[in-house]
């Protein structure tokens, strides 16, 4: 921590003690600062060249597309399932378990283990390598050159031309005009009666009786004696009735029937008359003409030599040497020991039990339903957009006469002028042009006017 401070404390000592021209310098690395350079080299001595940004607004028009929902309808078929209870008697088997002794006898194996010896002989294998002469016969090719005389039938072509008659047939169109009947229909007016029903009747008012309450009352029984009992009590009313009185009365009635009429009008007909045209054509027929060939071919023929080769082939020859051992061998004796047992026996009884089961039985009726649907249909929509467009236009620019604003000459010459200007009329830069310096080794290229207009 106390290296630290220290090293912060000395920092700030060497940043105050930098001159302002020491930071100046520092500011461009010491490689691209013009402090350094006298004025009067650094005035412009002749016309020079700049460019001026301009900017224009514009303006375009865009077009889009927009998907927009539009609503159709559709009609589908629907299937509704019905369904339908259906009873239908079955059977099923029911099985039940039921036992039962049964008598068995087991027989159970009883195992005595004794030891014996036994004498056995052994065939140990002994190789030995032998010879034998192998004797064989090899073919070996001699070839023999000659020549043989082929003889070959070549076929030759020989073009001859001729005169084919060619028979074309021709359809020739020939009018003619018939009378033709046609039959066309007319509807004629034809006027019936027919009798109609009508109902003259009239509404009335019919008296009618409503039942009410039942009140406890006295009455009188078979035998005439008074006796309580329930009553029913009712009231009168009037009930409108239509009394019907039918009219029958004929009414004319005007209906049109079908007449077939006929007619007879001139028609023109054409038919097809086939008409043979016979031409002459030059046709090249093509011949072949046998001709015989002989050839001398040479032959080159291979037949074989058989020459006897013996040959020496090594063999070997197991044979067995027998060898007496004797060991011994655990025997064990199995005898039968019979045995009475009881035991329940399972068997199944089956019997058949009817129920009824009910089935649901579907059943598809269809149905059209008109179904509402969206589709996305394009729609192309035009809007104008702005936008700006840069330019560089070049200007000249022309410095005054040295020595124009009061300064003497060997001053100007000395760069002793109060201001350093020398009488050169300072002008603002351009729009878009960056007052700061740039080094010589980077020119100033279009990329970088074109990032000073964009500041």
């Amino acid at each position: 921590m106390r290296n630290l401070w220290v090293g912060m404390l000395t920092g700030l000592a060497m940043f105050s003690t930098i001159t302002p021209g020491t930071v100046e310098a520092g500011r461009y690395c010491g490689a691209a600062s013009y402090n350094c350079c006298p004025t009067t080299a650094c005035e412009p001595v002749s016309c020079y060249t700049t460019c001026r940004v301009e900017r224009q607004q514009c303006q375009r028009t865009v077009y889009s597309y927009v998907q927009e929902p539009e609503q159709y309808m559709v009609s589908r078929t629907v299937y509704d399932t019905n369904y339908e209870d259906v009873a239908q008697t079955c059977y099923r088997t029911v099985q039940e378990t039921a036992f039962r002794e049964e008598q068995y006898q087991v027989a159970r194996q009883v195992i005595e283990t004794a030891d014996r010896e036994e004498c056995y002989t052994v065939m140990r294998p002994v190789t030995e390598t032998l010879y034998r002469d192998n004797c064989y016969t090899v073919q070996k090719p001699v070839w023999e050159e000659s020549t043989r005389e082929v003889r070959r039938c070549v076929q030759r072509p020989v073009t001859e031309t001729i005169e084919r008659e060619c028979r074309r047939t021709v359809i020739r169109t020939v009018s003619e005009t018939i009378n033709q009947e046609r039959c066309y229909t007319v509807m004629r007016p034809v006027t019936t009666c027919r009798i109609v029903r009508e109902d003259c009747g009239r509404w009335t008012w019919q008296r009618a009786y409503n039942p009410s309450y039942c009140f406890p009352g006295c009455v009188r029984d078979e035998c005439g004696r008074p006796q309580m009992a329930m009553v029913p009590r009712g009231f009168y009313t009037l009930r409108p009735t239509w009394c019907p009185n039918i009219v029958e009365r004929q009414i004319p009635c005007t209906t049109y029937q079908p007449q077939v009429c006929r007619q007879t009008v001139p028609v023109t007909v054409c038919r097809q008359v086939p008409e043979t045209i016979v031409t002459k054509i030059p046709v090249q027929v093509c011949r072949m003409v046998s001709e015989e060939i002989v050839e001398q071919i040479p032959v080159r023929t291979c037949r074989m030599v058989c020459e006897r080769v013996t040959q020496r082939i090594p063999y070997q020859v197991c044979r067995q040497v027998a060898e007496k051992c004797t060991r011994r061998v655990p025997v064990q004796t199995c005898r039968t020991v019979m045995e009475n047992k009881t035991c329940r026996v399972p068997y199944t009884v089956c019997r058949r039990e009817p129920f009824t089961v009910t089935h649901r039985v579907a059943r598809c009726v269809a149905r059209e339903e008109q179904v509402p649907c969206t589709r996305m249909v394009t729609r192309c929509v035009p809007r104008v957009e702005a936008y700006e467009v840069c330019k560089l236009v070049p200007q000249t620019v022309c410095p005054a006469s040295p020595c124009s604003s009061g300064c003497s000459t060997g001053d100007c010459a000395t760069g002793g002028c109060a201001s350093g200007n020398c009488g050169v009329p300072q002008m603002a830069p351009p729009s878009g042009v960056s007052p700061t310096p740039i080094p010589e080794s980077a020119p100033l290229s279009r990329s970088s006017l074109s990032r000073g207009a964009a500041t």
